[in-house]
């Protein structure tokens, strides 16, 4: 027993193979340090069947003795999600939102500390608790993909079946797969492993190395420069580690030549700083092998590989051109950054009915040649586009950075949704005063401005029983009674809410509550 012992230990499978140290030194550290190789590459099982898949395994000594293997290492037949990650992580169980803190500097002389909030919306559970929603919601509902590569990088098509049994299928407009093409053989099911492929392998990248390392004060931020220097080295190409360790000591030179008096008198705070960046290489990366953080992609995010992009990028559409959503607040509230002068952060979580147009599922595409004033309705909109965090629209999580995985500018997606893009923005004339009577009534102007500031609330079925999408229901009014008494705008609710001293929810334009008071003092006519 001492030999089966033995040789399902992670040390064996760690050490006793040259091929593994960048496998190993990255498992060491991982959250499942203390879960057994094995647990995973062969599962649990009957003794017998354990023995067989574990015979099965001397094609790698086959190949090892042979060399018969390319770097980097890959593990092309790891059992069932089902069999493994789902023994330990029960898959009906809900999981409340997290809020999780990302801690970087900029590349500024002074380090500058920001914080990114967010909160995870984690999610799952089973639907006949009435969950089954948030990212987990892939658990509990059953969709299958058809990969291009052997790395499920590329996917160009996606099959997600309903409760109900109905099926509905996204296809990859610039893949030129067809339904023709999918053959149900070659469909994989999504299971956790889709995502969380490098939970027990990660290399971290330069960038989130060197962070770390700062937030936890082994690399000083009061070295001027430091994050942009200390990146610049360690993301270098070296041929091996020896190369790599000589290379960090160039960091020493930068500030004997760039900060002199700086360096005279802080020296041990650039040679801590060149052992960690040393350290940090030397137990997590392996040119000679060719592993580092891009010979493995990560699929749990999508930033520095394709990850939730992969299927979540704008240009997966149905037969309806419907997109797999891709809202930031889909799976995680909006980022917020913080810098260290934002004493107290304000996270959005969004609750409530949203504006009709938010309901397309290409929304993320199209908002931004839908956006207009009233945006300012719910958000704050200074320097939209921006990055300097004045606004919900200047937000520099968002706009900072290149999200080179969605396709928002794939050829062909733009000719697509035109007619979408067409529809959510209203015709120029559709609110304008051209001085006639046709604009001062319900059909001719009143309705259409009603739809576009105040349906996304008060539509059908709305709140506070208020409809204005229809002219009768509009007379009728809601909850608080009547909202237009025709010939009398001071006694007409929506009037006294629109130029009250607390701002509504959507508030009208000056022009646009003229234009209000003057039809509801015409008698409010629905039409000439």
């Amino acid at each position: 027993t001492y030999a089966w012992d033995y040789t399902n230990s992670p040390e064996f499978c760690g050490t006793a193979c040259h091929t593994m140290p960048p496998e190993y030194t990255a498992y060491l550290t991982s959250p499942h340090a203390r879960v057994d190789c094995v647990e995973c590459h062969i599962g649990r099982g009957f003794i017998a069947t354990r023995i067989t898949r574990k015979a099965g395994d001397a094609k790698h000594i086959i190949s090892l003795a042979f060399k018969q293997y390319e770097f980097p290492i890959t593990a092309g037949d790891l059992r069932p999600a089902r069999e493994t990650c789902e023994r330990c992580h029960f898959p009906e169980k809900f999981s409340d939102d997290s809020l999780i803190e990302i801690q970087r500097y900029l590349t500024d002389q002074s380090n500058t500390p920001i914080s990114i909030y967010l909160t995870l919306k984690t999610g799952g559970g089973s639907q006949r608790e009435g969950l089954g929603r948030g990212i987990h919601w892939h658990i509990e509902n059953q969709t299958l993909f058809l990969p291009a590569d052997e790395h499920q990088q590329e996917i160009p098509y996606i099959q997600v079946v309903s409760a109900d049994g109905t099926v509905d299928e996204y296809f990859d407009i610039e893949s030129g797969v067809s339904a023709a093409d999918i053959n149900p053989d070659e469909l994989v099911v999504m299971d956790c492993i889709t995502c969380h492929n490098r939970i027990t392998h990660f290399i971290l990248p330069p960038e989130d190395t060197v962070d770390r390392l700062m937030t936890r004060g082994v690399i000083s931020p009061d070295i001027p420069d430091i994050r942009q220097k200390a990146v610049e080295v360690y993301a270098r190409e070296y041929n091996s580690v020896e190369s790599a360790l000589v290379g960090f000591t160039a960091l020493e030179t930068y500030y004997d030549e760039t900060y002199p008096e700086f360096s005279r008198q802080n020296g041990p705070l650039i040679d801590a700083a060149i052992l960690a960046l040393q350290e940090a290489y030397q137990s997590s990366v392996f040119p000679e092998q060719k592993a580092d953080w891009n010979s493995h992609p990560n699929n749990a995010g999508h930033k520095d590989a394709p990850g939730c992009f992969r299927c979540h990028d704008g240009k997966h559409l149905n037969a309806k051109q419907e997109a797999i959503r891709l809202e930031c607040n889909l799976c995680h509230s909006i980022p917020v950054v913080a810098g260290p002068s934002d004493f107290v952060t304000e996270i959005e979580i969004s609750r409530g009915p949203e504006p009709q147009s938010h309901l397309n599922p290409n929304w993320i595409t199209l908002h931004r040649q839908v956006f207009d004033s009233s945006c300012s309705n719910c958000h704050t909109t200074d320097n939209p586009g921006g990055v300097d965090n004045s606004s919900f629209c200047s937000n520099s999580a968002c706009h900072g950075s290149i999200w080179e995985f969605v396709g928002f500018d794939a050829p062909g997606l733009r000719e697509l949704l035109e007619p979408q893009l067409t529809a959510l923005i209203p015709s120029a004339d559709s609110t304008a005063d051209d001085g006639g009577d046709q604009s001062r009534t319900y059909v001719g102007s009143v309705g259409a401005l009603l739809e576009t500031k105040c349906a996304g609330c008060h539509g059908p079925g709305g709140l506070m029983g208020f409809n204005v999408s229809d002219y009768n229901d509009l007379l009728k009014g809601g909850d608080s009674g009547p909202a237009i008494i025709p010939g009398n705008s001071d006694a007409s609710l929506l009037i006294q809410k629109q130029t009250g001293d607390q701002p509504h929810f959507s508030q009208l334009t000056a022009e646009e509550i003229v234009l209000m008071i003057e039809w509801i003092d015409a008698g409010a006519p629905e039409n000439e």
